[in-house]
């Protein structure tokens, strides 16, 4: 199945799910993922709506099926993920941010290894879970790759099916 949005596309595997949000500046990011964590430290109060600073789109793709609130890099979503689950998020930047140094890599990273996975990568670490982040920049655009594993253990079998989504997303200028 073919899925594109607001420049980006990808051909979605047999069985996984994709979602696209693009929260206008203004718009609130929904407390629900943040009371599903449960955590216990300084992050738990954050039950309160937080304003978004930009109007970006932000890709979601998991091999499971995706809850309807979801945080920019998962949270919320990767609380569901087995052992054999991936997550993908891949959340644009303002445009300006495509001539910093942090955004210096030209093209969707396509070949991640499992050695590019490590539970210090993760947003919030999960027991066994495992992860990588990417900066870079197509067509004038800067994004961010995030990336979930559902298993550290299992990052030589998973990550072919990163791989497999990532060397088909293919992303176009910014539309107008």
């Amino acid at each position: 199945m073919r899925f594109e949005r607001s420049g980006i596309g990808v051909e979605v595997p047999p069985g996984w799910a994709a979602a696209l949000a693009r929260r206008e500046q203004g718009d609130e990011v929904p407390p629900a993922a943040e009371r599903r964590r449960g955590d216990q430290g300084a992050d738990a109060g954050l039950a309160a709506r937080r304003p978004v600073a930009t109007n970006h789109p932000v890709l979601h793709l998991g091999s499971f099926p995706l809850p309807p609130e979801r945080g920019d890099y998962g949270s919320g979503a990767v609380d569901a993920m087995s052992a054999t689950d991936v997550f993908v998020s891949i959340v644009e930047f303002h445009p300006d941010a495509a001539t910093t140094p942090l955004f210096a890599h030209e093209g969707v990273p396509r070949a991640l290894t499992a050695d590019d996975f490590g539970a210090d990568a993760l947003q919030r670490v999960l027991r066994g879970q495992s992860g990588c982040q990417r900066f870079f920049r197509v067509n004038g655009r800067a994004f961010c790759l995030y990336v979930v594993l559902g298993s550290h253990l299992r990052r030589h079998l998973l990550i072919g099916r990163v791989n497999e989504v990532l060397e088909q997303l293919e992303i176009a200028e910014a539309p107008s």
